[in-house]
Formats: structure tokens, C-alpha cells, sequence
């Protein structure tokens, strides 16, 4: 009885010992990947998160903000299509890029 009771206990420590030698060899190879990860990450530059305003009135600039260069683009679109010489073409950009702001401000100006 004694010896099987030592021999059961003799295969336990041996599975034990196999368990922690294979779980010491997943920690080191995490280890060592999680080094190697942070040496690459410490060379990349690091993101700035920036945060995005997410009130109405946010949201209210930034549908105006799209509308008016969708307005820009298609302008300049038409202009292109429309128009054969490149000094209208360019009068066109450069009209347009001097109107844009003024007319954000009229149509979307919310003070009054």
C-alpha cells in the first residue's frame, strides 16, 4: 500500500513539475514578446487622441461645415465642366475660396 501511495505520489510531483517547467516557458516567451513589443512601440511615434466635441451645437458646425464644402466641390465641378478657359476656371477657384468664409458666416452665422 505504501509503495503505490509513493509511487502515485512520486507521478503527482513529476506532473506537477512538468506543468510549472511548461508554464515557466510560456511566461518567458511572453516575457520575452512583450520586451520585444515594447522596444518597437518605444521607437513609433505615440497617437494624440484629441476629443471630439459631441454637443448639438458641435454637431451643428460640423453639418455646416460638410454642406459648405460640398458646395465648394460641386462649384468647382461645374466651373470645370462649364468653363474652357483656365483663367475663368481659376477665377472661379479663387472667388470661391474668397466667398466661402463669408458665406459660412451669413448661412450658418447663429447669433441672431
Amino acid at each position: 500500500m505504501s509503495k503505490e501511495r509513493a509511487r502515485r505520489r512520486a507521478e503527482r510531483e513529476a506532473e506537477r513539475e512538468r506543468l510549472a517547467a511548461a508554464r515557466a516557458e510560456r511566461e518567458a516567451r511572453e516575457s520575452r514578446r512583450r520586451e520585444l513589443r515594447g522596444r518597437i512601440t518605444a521607437v513609433l511615434p505615440r497617437t494624440v487622441r484629441t476629443a471630439r466635441q459631441t454637443g448639438r451645437l458641435a454637431q451643428r458646425r460640423r453639418t455646416g461645415n460638410r454642406l459648405a464644402l460640398g458646395a465648394f466641390i460641386l462649384v468647382q465641378v461645374v466651373a470645370w465642366l462649364l468653363l474652357d478657359g483656365w483663367m475663368a476656371r481659376l477665377g472661379v477657384l479663387l472667388g470661391s475660396l474668397l466667398l466661402i468664409p463669408v458665406l459660412v458666416t451669413i448661412v450658418f452665422d447663429r447669433r441672431s
